[in-house]
């Protein structure tokens, strides 16, 4: 039976300044198949580059009711789960898709199913337009079901415990379905055009380490780099202070919130550091670094709010100071309903 598709995860730090490298789509023979198989294709990886490459592709489509608006967006499943990938109705005859792992079918002109394998795994799969000579790539992450947590861990790494949902709260602080495993070989997937895996890790170590990450929070963290980049500052991404965390970590830093956005993977704590220093660059051009750079990156994250986007979701947005430990930064997140402090 298909079910609703899992969108959820993120958290941690951006090492070195890299972005996607150029791929050519996978070829496609001149029939009328659109679903295809290849064991060659796999999910994008981050090569090294200057700045970011454009995220937007020049045709949309949607998994399940999500929309796909970036060049590469990363979706999570579970095991043998069902997802519907649809195109706009004024592309049909003109996509066709390929899968490198799991079960794709054509259902009509534009439209398939994919089944998630029974094994936890990245997989891709590839939409292209023919027409267009440009592609849109899926990365579909099968997570561990949540159920495979016992006594607050999942296979020996600490998650703690989720509390359950007041009546008052939306169905977005229900606990996540899954958790995606991520093994040190897939740090650097790609799971939007000028983002990858490893800088959204939870800081709690562990060989192996569980994240959720939020597809919404993507899309967000995307369309302020591109505002960051269209201001004149290019940058090719920006670094992820604090993404993901586990419920456990969390209260270890001393946070009393059992309803943080971090603990579902869909806020992060990033900023500009084009140099590599680990403190937010002058931004603002005033010759210093300070919260005032904080305040510049926000009121680009409210001017991107302004204006509607496919799967751009409102949330919080928060600015904070330098302290000891850090330089300022600025929060954001895609929970659904707006906040500012």
């Amino acid at each position: 039976m298909r079910t609703a598709l899992l969108v959820t995860c993120i958290g941690t730090l951006l090492v070195v300044p890299t972005v996607m490298s150029p791929a050519d789509p996978v070829d496609v023979p001149a029939t009328r198949v659109t679903a295809r198989h290849s064991t060659e294709l796999q999910p994008r990886r981050w090569s090294l580059h200057e700045v970011s490459r454009p995220s937007s592709a020049s045709f949309q489509l949607r998994v399940g009711d999500l929309p796909v608006p970036l060049r590469v967006m990363a979706l999570t499943v579970l095991p043998g789960e069902e997802v519907e990938i649809t195109g706009r109705a004024a592309d049909a005859g003109d996509l066709v898709a390929t899968t490198g792992g799991g079960l794709l079918r054509g259902i009509g002109e534009a439209r398939w199913v994919w089944r998630a394998p029974d094994e936890v795994g990245f997989h891709a799969v590839q939409v292209v337009s023919m027409a267009r000579a440009d592609t849109v790539d899926l990365t579909l992450m099968v997570a561990r079901p949540a159920t495979e947590v016992v006594g607050g861990a999942l296979r020996g790494y600490a998650i703690g415990a989720y509390r359950a949902r007041p009546a008052s709260m939306r169905a977005a602080y229900d606990p996540p379905r899954g958790f995606i495993e991520a093994a040190s070989e897939y740090h650097d997937v790609l799971v939007s055009p000028n983002f990858r895996l490893d800088q959204f890790l939870c800081k709690q170590p562990g060989d192996v380490r569980y994240v959720v990450l939020s597809t919404a929070l993507l899309v967000k963290l995307e369309t302020l780099l591109a505002a960051v980049n269209d201001a004149g500052y290019p940058t090719p991404s920006l670094v992820v202070m604090s993404g993901f965390r586990t419920p456990a970590y969390n209260r270890a830093i001393g946070n009393t919130t059992d309803f943080s956005r971090h603990l579902w993977g869909d806020a992060a704590d990033v900023y500009v550091d084009r140099d590599g220093d680990g403190v937010m660059d002058d931004i603002d051009g005033d010759g210093r670094r300070d919260l005032a750079d904080a305040r510049w990156l926000a009121a680009l994250a409210e001017e991107m709010m302004a204006e509607p986007r496919p799967g751009l979701q409102p949330g919080g947005l928060g600015v904070y100071r330098a302290s000891a430990a850090h330089g300022p930064f600025v929060h954001i997140d895609a929970r659904g309903a707006r906040a500012r402090w």
